[in-house]
């Protein structure tokens, strides 16, 4: 039987949830989730997670943190003068922020102080072990 190993392109059908519980993302209802595997296209853990799997195996790994978006990097986190943003800014708002060199980068609204806002740039995920059900349905 044909395993799954570096530089294969494979299909997987996935489900991840965090420790929670908490489903964060799914290929349900959509195609599977194509990709090369150890291109660095995935994260870390789930790359390392399907090498070695069968054609039409299904398994779950729990990603650790540091494998998958990291921990929450307080230099991340920015405070911005209120009048700088949109007069109907609430906290866990997503924004979009322009850098000086004109790159854009999305931002959650962590917290509002009097005259400034504080914006959190980490990935939404970062912090969080993430545990994924995963089934190769294609290795080619």
């Amino acid at each position: 039987m044909k395993k799954v190993e570096k530089g294969a392109t494979i299909k997987v059908h996935y489900k991840g949830t965090l420790n929670n519980g908490e489903l964060f993302d799914t290929s349900e209802n959509r195609e599977p989730l194509q990709f090369c595997v150890g291109d660095g296209s995935m994260i870390q853990g789930f790359d390392a997670g399907v090498v070695g799997m069968e054609l039409n195996e299904t398994k779950t790994i729990t990603i650790p943190c540091n494998e998958a978006y990291g921990e929450v990097r307080n230099e991340l986190l920015y405070e911005v003068d209120k009048s700088q943003m949109p007069p109907d800014v609430k906290v866990g708002m997503d924004l979009v922020s322009q850098e000086k060199d004109g790159q854009q980068m999305r931002v959650k609204v962590a917290e509002i102080k009097d005259t400034s806002v504080i914006v959190d740039a980490n990935h939404p995920l970062a912090g969080n072990d993430l545990t994924f059900e995963m089934t190769v349905v294609e290795i080619s």
